[in-house]
């Protein structure tokens, strides 16, 4: 049985709804939360007050949903745009140097390829050893998805804390293909990022910034807006700008107050699960999707083990757009891109849902 009652969703009709990774589907229930936000964006000057306690009681919630401090959430537009901040504001040295894995995702790795001076060193972020080996002492960073978008690998981020630890080095996290159907202790991060239009069940322009005050209690960044300052009446710009003391500092001009209302109906949903109760559902399925394409002898490159994958199993294939195209007529929405097939699973999602994604996949393979 699903977890989650499909009627909730905007699943279309029929479909085996297969590609959390890439987008899920709507909740019914967030229009009513744009029916909120626009009575209240449309009260004039008590507007203002009422969106913005909106989004800071999100981040009190989100706080919660990530086991750390209310002080420590931020809100961004994207994970691209918290990254970018992040790496503006260090300073960085001719010769420092960040580890990623080969085929991280370019929201993470972009902002620090374009940064002027900055090294990109690849390791297998699956191996402890091989990350520590491409440490050295101008190892500034270790940025890592906590589940990778292409093979569905999760890391052991408390082994790769460790690494960075031993180098000196700040472990960044993304924890967009985690979040929402895993329980997320990010504090084993110095700062960590996620989009929320995936298993959060939000919407884009709405993303988490978490900002690790106990092991980075120094940090600033290198730019701002009126939201990330403190400034009560006139400003006097001959006077220092001040920063917020917590982790708003990230949102530098209004935040996506709309996904803001959208994102509480999403914890709505989520949080009227056991904690773990989605994790165990769906890794459910990933085992067993991952154990009848063993049996008919189609290979994944994503690992047996449930505690080193997420909640996707890929497939590499050279076709894997027209397969994928395909498997949608016989409505098996799965995802493409990057050469592999990816399943996606959700709480929406059931075990008889497997017969048919095996029909479809064997008949277009």
């Amino acid at each position: 049985m699903p977890l989650f009652d499909p009627a909730a969703f905007r699943i279309p009709p029929g479909a085996v709804h297969v590609c959390a990774g890439g987008e899920t589907p709507v909740l019914r229930s967030h229009a009513a939360s744009f029916e909120r936000y626009g009575a209240d964006k449309s009260m004039g000057p008590a507007s203002r007050p009422r969106v913005d306690e909106e989004a800071e009681r999100l981040c009190a919630r989100l706080a919660a949903f990530w086991s750390v401090a209310p002080a420590e959430i931020g809100l961004v537009s994207s994970v691209a745009e918290g990254m970018s901040i992040l790496v503006e504001s260090l300073d960085w040295r001719a010769g420092d140097n960040v580890v990623v894995a080969a085929d991280e995702y370019p929201s993470v790795v972009a902002p620090l390829a374009l940064r002027r001076g900055v090294a990109l060193r690849f390791a297998d972020m699956m191996d402890a050893e091989a990350v520590a080996t491409a440490c050295d002492a101008r190892t500034r960073m270790i940025a890592v998805s906590a589940v990778s978008m292409v093979d569905g690998r999760r890391h052991d981020l408390a082994a790769l804390r460790r690494v960075a630890d031993g180098a000196g080095a700040m472990l960044v996290v993304d924890f967009t293909q985690a979040s929402g159907w895993m329980p997320i202790e990010a504090s084993v991060a110095d700062f960590a990022f996620a989009s929320c239009y995936k298993w959060m069940l939000g919407i884009t322009g709405i993303a988490v910034a978490y900002w690790n005050r106990a092991r980075q209690p120094g940090w600033a960044p290198a730019t701002a807006g009126w939201y990330s300052i403190r400034m009560a009446g006139k400003p006097d710009w001959a006077r220092p700008v001040a920063l917020r003391d917590d982790a708003g500092r990230f949102t530098r001009g209004n935040p996506s107050h709309a996904g803001a209302y959208v994102m509480h109906a999403a914890l709505d949903f989520l949080e009227a699960f056991p904690r773990g109760a989605i994790q165990a559902h769906v890794q459910a399925l990933t085992v067993d999707l991952l154990a009848r394409l063993d049996a008919a002898g189609i290979a994944s490159t994503t690992p047996r083990d449930p505690a080193r994958h997420g909640a996707n199993v890929c497939i590499a294939h050279d076709r894997a757009a027209a397969i994928v195209a395909a498997m949608a007529e016989q409505g098996v929405l799965a995802w493409n891109g990057r050469g592999r097939i990816r399943f996606s699973f959700h709480g929406y999602n059931d075990a008889a849902e497997l017969d048919r994604i095996m029909d479809a996949l064997r008949s277009t393979l």
